[in-house]
């Protein structure tokens, strides 16, 4: 996780960022800063999963030269980045560059990975943020599935062919307390992703067909009040994802609608886990809730509202078409409505926040961020400028604007730019001569 600084693309001496480096995740101005971060960790041997979007080329091109520092080779590379635009102008909201450009950058990442990084998930397309903004299960699959989609067309519309590059997408759903229907969102999205790659582009490879997922507990469902709670939430949670065959999963510390984890908290999270893994028994069987008539009724039900969903999107001019239309967002806005209504009618209830509530209020230990860490890291950034060679950088910065001004793949561009320590911010302002920044609506 990274911090926002870095997310938009902001050095963390930015006038516009002050306040919020590495607060939410660690600030990374640099190759310099990607050492530190992966000092220790053998990259040859350990998954990397990286949550990155707007800026998602300079911190790949960081993990990969940090790697190389290592003596690791991209091709020994194993991880996911996430590199999934479409829902940030969604939800998210941590774009950097408008739609078409970002949808370039997208293609040129798929392009760039599957020839060069053969193990690695060169995007992690994600319901999560869409259900974490209100969007209802079935809305948060149809909008994930449907972002897929629109990838692959970019990817193949820039001349790659879909089975050289689609068995390396993975997704990224949430999992919130409605533990059936849950459950059945995996069975469905695993059918949907394959019937519909089958039907747009003819896939030949099978591998082409799966939908790989991780899945992550809801943040959402976290409350404040009693926080205690939050474990058993957690626990329920992920429960539904691992019977709804998840391949990795993800356990929120029950103190994160407070702050960032404790160390005690993420152990608990660790351990909830681990209980479910090694004692329940539970992941032993694969599809363990096939055949119940309540699982394969949700599942279809899914399914059919899921195929109304792809087929107005389609007839709305596809996904980008929608997003520029405000017709997703609306949606979604349309549901956080209607669920915020059932928790203040009663109609939902949330234990311990409209009902069985508290008599009295816990104290609860806070991680707290140490104040220095933003002086430190500009600190070491402004060194950073002095002990370069900036006529290098001031080079790889020119070819990075030329690239993109051709239209030529990115990636080994920024790579290089990286290599010769170009900041983050440098990288983005260089690309925003092109580009330039998007504004939202």
């Amino acid at each position: 996780a990274f911090d926002l600084a870095t997310h938009r693309g902001y050095d963390s001496d930015h006038a516009r960022v002050y306040g919020d480096v590495g607060k939410a995740g660690v600030a990374i101005d640099s190759a310099e800063d990607m050492k530190i971060l992966f000092d220790g960790i053998p990259l040859d041997k350990m998954s990397v999963s990286m949550t990155m979007n707007g800026a998602v080329l300079p911190v790949l091109a960081g993990y990969i030269v940090a790697a190389q520092e290592q003596g690791v080779s991209p091709r020994e590379l194993s991880g996911t980045i996430q590199n999934d635009i479409l829902k940030e102008f969604m939800v998210r909201n941590t774009y950097i560059y408008p739609p078409e450009p970002s949808m370039r950058i997208v293609s040129d990442i798929i392009s760039f990975t599957s020839k060069e990084m053969p193990k690695f998930n060169s995007i992690s397309i994600s319901g999560y943020h869409m259900q974490e903004a209100g969007a209802s299960l079935v809305q948060e699959l149809a909008f994930t599935i449907a972002d897929g989609l629109e990838y692959i067309r970019a990817a193949t519309k820039s001349g790659l062919l879909v089975d050289d590059f689609a068995p390396r997408l993975s997704f990224f759903f949430a999992i919130g307390m409605n533990f059936f229907m849950e459950a059945a969102k995996l069975r469905a999205a695993r059918y949907l992703w394959s019937q519909w790659t089958k039907k747009l582009f003819n896939c030949q490879n099978p591998k082409s067909q799966m939908l790989r997922t991780h899945c992550q507990t809801s943040g959402a469902s976290l409350q404040e009040q009693d926080p205690y709670n939050n474990i058993i939430r957690t626990t329920v949670e992920a429960l539904a994802a691992t019977l709804g065959g998840t391949q990795s999963l993800h356990t929120n510390s029950f103190d994160e609608a407070l702050g960032l984890p404790t160390e005690e908290s993420a152990t608990i999270a660790l351990r909830t886990q681990q209980i479910i893994a090694f004692e329940s028994e539970v992941a032993d069987s694969i599809d363990p809730l096939a055949g119940s008539y309540y699982i394969e009724y949700l599942t279809d039900e899914i399914e059919k509202k899921v195929y109304e969903y792809l087929e107005i999107i389609k007839d709305r001019g596809g996904m980008i078409k929608c997003i520029e239309d405000n017709f997703i967002q609306g949606e979604i806005e349309s549901s956080a409505f209607d669920f915020q209504i059932e928790l203040e009618n009663k109609d939902r209830v949330v234990v311990g926040v409209n009902d069985f509530k508290a008599t009295e209020e816990k104290e609860m230990p806070i991680q707290e961020i140490d104040p220095m860490l933003e002086k430190d890291q500009v600190q070491r950034l402004n060194s950073l400028k002095k002990k370069r060679d900036n006529q290098l950088v001031e080079k790889c910065l020119s070819e990075l604007t030329n690239a993109a001004e051709k239209n030529i793949n990115i990636m080994p561009f920024i790579v290089e730019a990286v290599r010769a320590y170009c900041t983050i911010g440098e990288m983005t302002s260089a690309l925003e001569k092109i580009y330039g920044r998007f504004k939202g609506n």
